[in-house]
């Protein structure tokens, strides 16, 4: 940002948003930072993405998109105006006046947080400040990291937060493949260092999103994304573990949700399944319970609705064994397909898909499996590659049991009934079907 004279870096970046002539840069093109990229040059802000993946780079410019919610077409529309490139090179945070921090934030495997996407993605940027920069951090992360980890490398030469440069957490919150809900129209919360900072990263928001919420500092912004994805953790590990005792107490779990879902009051439905997947639920509990740990607390409806959650994948295939048991078959042997290999319906994101330690559990019996899902051709299991197999009726047939895990819209459940022999229904997706319901097992 050039300066002029008599005017501060916050009133000319202010100034410079307000009419759409900011330069804004995105660091992390996956599943958030592409949307979100998009969306600003939608606005009409000049975008250039930054990612060490190569295939990322060249996949924007040439206008081939690698995420389900983004469209070929939509990322041609801002391509052919030029409002969206990308690059490898992080150098070009020199020509933009906000860059927004969008990388992963995965578990260590002691299941610790590994902010070491965070840290490289502030280095880089450190090394490209200058005066009037913003920077905003989406990935999803422990109360205290924007401040403690980003701060101290953006001000280590002598740069002051608020007054030379600007510093903000905004959480991302994606949901991929929800058609309802995208980035324009998703409430966004804003904590900034100070002031001056979250009134500037509002001032972006505001640009090209519906509704832009201020909190009084980042670690209040850090906090309500893992407490957004820490209630769905643990009612979910709450309805989990109903699952559990209303296989004991020989009850239909759904009936009893779908019964007790009749109350206009006090009660909200959440459904059981066969584990979480996905980046946020399954993790972002256990950064906030790890802080937590830190200051000598324990986290435990945190720690316990993980367990719940984690274990669930060994009670459906115990309950399959049970199930194969009482027709004198036994999982060793059985030819078992996994229906179904992403971690939510009509996505292709494997990340923490229980349909990975399903199939895991089974090879471990020693069963014989195959998968389908049309959205995943093949996957990876701990350097065993497996390939999505055809939904034929011959292949239906030759199972002794079909587990549905992931239930995707496009399964015709009907036929997947009728030419199966044992169905575990994970997710109450066969609930419809009228004929062969003696077939089913259900959660």
């Amino acid at each position: 940002m050039r300066t002029i004279p008599g005017r501060t870096p916050q009133e000319l970046l202010e100034d410079r948003i307000s009419k759409r002539q900011a330069r804004l840069a995105v660091v992390g093109l996956g599943y958030v930072g592409l949307p979100l990229a998009v969306e600003m040059a939608r606005a009409g802000f000049a975008v250039v993405g930054i990612d060490r993946d190569e295939r990322k780079v060249q996949g924007v410019n040439a206008a081939r998109s690698y995420i389900g919610d983004i469209a070929d077409e939509e990322l041609a529309a801002v391509r052919d105006e030029d409002r969206l490139v990308a690059t490898t090179d992080y150098a070009a945070i020199r020509t933009v006046d906000a860059v927004s921090i969008c990388v992963p934030t995965p578990l260590s495997k002691m299941r610790d947080p590994d902010i070491s996407f965070i840290v490289a993605a502030a280095e880089e940027i450190a090394a490209q400040l200058h005066p009037g920069l913003l920077v905003v951090l989406e990935s999803t992360t422990y109360p205290g990291t924007t401040r403690e980890v980003i701060l101290p490398r953006l001000s280590r030469d002598g740069q002051r937060v608020g007054v030379d440069f600007f510093l903000a957490f905004s959480p991302e919150r994606v949901d991929p493949g929800n058609v309802d809900f995208k980035v324009h129209n998703t409430p966004k919360i804003v904590g900034g260092v100070t002031p001056e900072c979250t009134a500037l990263a509002v001032s972006l928001y505001d640009q090209f999103i519906e509704r832009v919420l201020p909190v009084s500092s980042p670690e209040s912004a850090e906090m309500v994304k893992l407490l957004e994805n820490t209630f769905r953790s643990v009612n979910i590990g709450l309805v989990n573990e109903v699952a559990i005792m209303c296989d004991k107490l020989r009850l239909d779990v759904w009936e009893v949700i779908e019964a007790a879902a009749s109350k206009p009051f006090g009660f909200m439905p959440f459904f059981p399944g066969p584990g979480l997947g996905g980046h946020c639920i399954p993790i972002d509990p256990l950064y906030l319970s790890w802080k937590l740990r830190t200051l000598n607390y324990q986290a435990r409806f945190i720690e316990l609705a993980s367990d719940v959650n984690t274990h669930m994948p060994e009670f459906v295939v115990t309950k399959l064994s049970d199930r194969l048991n009482d027709r004198s078959k036994c999982l060793r042997g059985s030819r078992i397909m996994v229906l179904g290999a992403a971690y939510k319906r009509d996505v292709s994101d494997m990340r923490e898909s229980p349909a990975l330690d399903i199939i895991r559990l089974l090879h471990e019996k020693g069963s014989t499996v195959v998968y389908h899902d049309p959205y995943v051709e093949r996957l990876d299991l701990e350097g065993t590659v497996m390939e999505s197999v055809a939904l034929t009726d011959e292949v239906l047939a030759a199972q002794d049991a079909v587990i549905v895990v992931t239930d995707h819209a496009c399964f015709d459940y009907d036929r997947i009934v009728d030419r199966s022999s044992l169905v575990m229904d994970t997710r109450n997706a066969a609930r419809r079907v009228k004929a062969g319901r003696e077939k089913i097992v259900k959660l």
